[in-house]
């Protein structure tokens, strides 16, 4: 759903761009707190990966198609505020490199896709994974839902957006209807990859998924008199913390899942318009649609443009925008962990002010 210039007039998309700024700036501070030595170069992965599977279209309806968000599959994985970052970083190099979204619409995109999704779908996940039983079933099940749950939640926010700044004069109630009613199909797509994702990732290391850390392992019970009450803290001294296990396998899992993906899956995917595309044909949002500001770029509409072949020229593509998204994307990561404040640092500059 990534909006183009002209949909949306221009003093809206200023006051999203401010907004989703602002979400940003907020994120980056929230960020630090999430983000350690082992998760920061995880979530410049997630942001490649991401980009992999939004090449991946899926038929949802006839002549419609579907992709990934991936807002809710951030924020469980890495953390709501890394979420927002990461799917900033991904929409960025799209509008830029590959002339996916507009470039005014750039804060519009942000807020729809990168900052409602995270919201909608962290708060669902923790509610569910709060009520259900915990186990990996039950917080699968609850990224099934959360994902499902965001994805109409984004198209409802572009509605608003577009009842506020809309450049055509089409009725709401028709926008609404066609573009929550599209995307609930596309949602049941995002929901299926994000249960499957998130469930893998659970399956062999449970220790990575932000969204459950510290919520699997439940409180042992036993039963007196026909009652559970939880067994008794044990008095033994605790044996040591068990090494954290290295992530580099998993990154190197992770990182060639992403370009085979864009490089290789990303050919056979649906040609068909999405959702908004599709909704925007058919009832006439698109008529002052702009020309992209990055149209001539060289891999614009994930093609390499100097490549005749269609399958080499996206293939090739593909692998670019996933290195280019887990370059940028780890490195802005890496320099928010750095930046993070560590126990003793306000003193020591108090005392260095006093000197």
């Amino acid at each position: 759903m990534h909006v183009p210039d002209g949909f949306i007039d221009a003093p809206v998309s200023v006051a999203a761009g401010v907004f989703a700024a602002g979400a940003v700036a907020v994120s980056l501070r929230g960020a630090r707190r999430e983000l350690d030595e082992r998760t920061a170069p995880l979530a410049g992965l997630v942001a490649a990966f991401i980009f992999a599977v939004q090449m991946l279209n899926f038929p949802v309806a006839a002549g419609t198609s579907g992709h990934l968000m991936g807002g809710a599959l951030a924020a469980i994985l890495v953390g709501p505020c890394t979420a927002v970052l990461c799917l900033s970083v991904v929409l960025l190099l799209q509008g830029i490199f590959f002339a996916d979204g507009g470039l005014t619409a750039l804060g519009v995109n942000i807020t729809v896709m990168g900052v409602v999704t995270v919201v909608v779908a962290y708060a669902v996940f923790r509610l569910l994974t709060g009520l259900l039983p915990r186990t990996r079933r039950s917080a699968t099940a609850s990224a099934f839902v959360a994902a499902l749950v965001s994805v109409p939640a984004s198209a409802a926010a572009f509605t608003l957006l577009y009842w506020i700044g809309g450049t055509t004069d089409i009725p709401i109630g028709k926008v609404f209807t066609a573009m929550v009613g599209v995307h609930v199909l596309i949602g049941i797509g995002e929901a299926i990859i994000t249960a499957l994702t998130v469930g893998a990732v659970l399956a062999v290391r449970p220790d990575l998924v932000h969204g459950v850390q510290g919520s699997l392992a439940a409180p042992l019970k036993l039963r007196i008199d026909g009652e559970l009450v939880d067994a008794p803290a044990a008095t033994r001294d605790p044996e040591p913390a068990p090494a954290r296990r290295s992530t580099r396998g998993f990154w190197i899992t992770g990182l060639v899942s992403a370009f085979l993906l864009a490089g290789v899956v990303s050919f056979y995917a649906s040609a068909n318009p999405d959702g908004l595309e599709r909704v925007a044909a058919d009832q006439g949002i698109d008529e002052k649609v702009e020309e992209h500001g990055a149209a001539d770029s060289p891999l614009a509409d994930y093609g390499v443009g100097d490549i005749a072949n269609a399958r080499l020229s996206g293939g090739l593509a593909g692998v670019i925008g996933v290195s280019a998204t887990v370059v940028v994307g780890t490195g802005v990561f890496w320099v928010i962990r750095r930046r993070r404040e560590e126990p003793g640092d306000a003193p020591r500059d108090r005392d260095h002010e006093n000197a």
